[in-house]
C-alpha cells in the first residue's frame, strides 16, 4: 500500500523524470504503427517489447507492481518481473503499454502509453480486477467527494463550487452496461455525460483541465490497474480521488490477499493508492484532449508526452522530434 512518507529520502533521481518519457515514447511509437489496423494484440505486443527493452536500460532495481497480468498470464511485464540495470533505487512501477488497445487498433482519441514509477512501497499493488472510482481536478475544498454518496450529491458540490448550475457540469463514465442505472441518475440531476469506449485514465486525467477537455468529474466502475496509473498523474497535478475494488469472487478475494490486501472493502483515498514522490509519464499515441499522437514523417517522427512529478508538482509537456529512427527499432 501506498505510504505518507516524505520525499526526501526516496532516492528517486530527477533526471528519471526525463528518463520514463523515453519509456513512454518507445512503447507509443511502437504501438502507433499499428493504429488503426484492427489489431488489438499485434499493437499490445509491440508496446509491450518496446517498454520493457527501454525499462531495462534504467538505472534503478524496478519491481512491475502493476502489469500486463500475472507471471502465468504475461510472458513479460508481468506484476513482480524485475526490470532496470538492477544498479539503483529499489522502486515499484505501474505501467500500461497501450492504454485503450481498441482505441489504437481503431485509431479512435486519447490512446497512450503510460508509466509510473515510486519508491518501493508507494504504489498500491492492486490486482488485476474492477474498481469503483470517482475522481475531481485540483481547486476544490479537500473531501468535496464522496465514493459513497449518491452521485447527484457529488455533482452538486462540484456545481456549487464552480459556482454554476448543475446543468453546466460534465460527468465523464465508461460506456458499459453496468453503468446503465449511474447513467440514469446522472441525467435525473441534469448533468451532461461524456461517454468514453475505453480509455479511463485519460478520462481520470481530463478532470484536471475542465476549460480544455469539458469534463468535470469521473465516476464508476474501471480497471484497478489504471485506477492506480491515473492516481499516480493525480498526484502530481492535484486532485481528489476515491476507490475500492469490486470483488465478487473467492478466488479474487485470495489473489487480493496474496497481494497484501487485507480488506477488500476498503476505500482508498488518492494518497493511500500513489506515494508522495511518483514519477508519471504518458505519451500519446492517437490523438486526444491533453495529449497529439505520433506523427510519422519522412525522415523524423514526432512524440507529445506529459511528465510529472508529485513531490515538486511539476508537470512538463514534451513535443519530441526525433531524428535517430533506428532507437525506435526493436532489436
Amino acid at each position: 500500500m501506498a505510504q505518507t512518507e516524505g520525499a526526501a529520502d526516496s532516492g528517486l533521481d530527477r533526471i528519471l523524470t526525463l528518463e520514463l518519457a523515453r519509456v513512454s515514447e518507445r512503447a507509443a511509437v511502437a504501438a502507433a504503427r499499428l493504429r488503426g489496423r484492427g489489431d488489438e494484440m499485434a499493437a499490445d505486443q509491440a508496446a509491450v517489447d518496446a517498454m520493457r527493452r527501454e525499462l531495462n536500460r534504467l538505472p534503478i532495481n524496478g519491481t512491475v507492481v502493476i502489469g500486463e497480468g500475472e507471471r502465468d498470464e504475461a510472458p513479460m511485464l508481468y506484476i513482480g518481473e524485475n526490470v532496470g540495470t538492477g544498479h539503483g533505487p529499489q522502486v515499484d512501477i505501474a505501467l500500461d503499454p497501450l492504454e485503450g488497445t481498441t482505441i489504437c487498433a481503431k485509431n479512435l482519441p486519447n490512446s497512450l502509453a503510460v508509466i509510473a514509477l515510486a519508491p518501493k512501497g508507494d504504489l498500491l499493488n492492486a490486482p488485476d480486477s474492477y474498481m469503483d472510482k470517482i475522481a475531481i481536478g485540483p481547486g476544490y475544498p479537500a473531501n468535496l467527494i464522496d465514493l459513497d454518496a449518491p452521485i447527484a450529491d457529488n455533482l452538486q458540490a462540484v456545481a456549487r463550487e464552480k459556482n454554476v448550475k448543475i446543468n453546466e457540469v460534465t460527468a465523464c463514465v465508461l460506456d458499459r452496461p453496468r453503468h446503465a442505472r449511474l447513467i440514469e441518475e446522472i441525467r435525473a440531476t441534469g448533468a451532461a455525460i461524456r461517454l468514453i469506449g475505453d480509455g479511463d485514465v485519460a478520462g481520470i486525467i481530463h478532470t484536471t483541465d475542465p476549460e480544455e477537455t469539458g469534463i468535470d468529474l469521473y465516476a464508476g466502475i474501471g480497471g484497478a490497474p489504471e485506477g492506480v496509473l491515473a492516481a499516480a498523474a493525480l498526484r502530481s497535478i492535484g486532485g481528489q480521488m476515491q476507490s475500492r475494488l469490486v470483488i465478487t469472487r473467492d478466488e479474487q478475494v485470495e489473489r487480493a490477499h496474496r497481494m497484501g490486501i487485507e480488506d477488500v472493502k476498503r476505500k482508498y483515498t488518492l494518497e493511500e493508492m500513489a506515494g508522495p514522490d511518483v514519477l508519471f509519464a504518458a505519451t500519446g499515441v492517437t490523438d486526444g484532449n491533453f495529449l497529439q499522437g505520433v506523427r510519422f514523417g519522412r525522415d523524423s517522427i514526432i512524440t507529445h508526452t506529459v511528465v510529472m512529478r508529485s513531490s515538486t508538482g511539476t508537470v512538463r509537456y514534451i513535443k519530441a522530434q526525433h531524428r535517430d529512427l533506428e532507437k525506435f527499432h526493436l532489436d
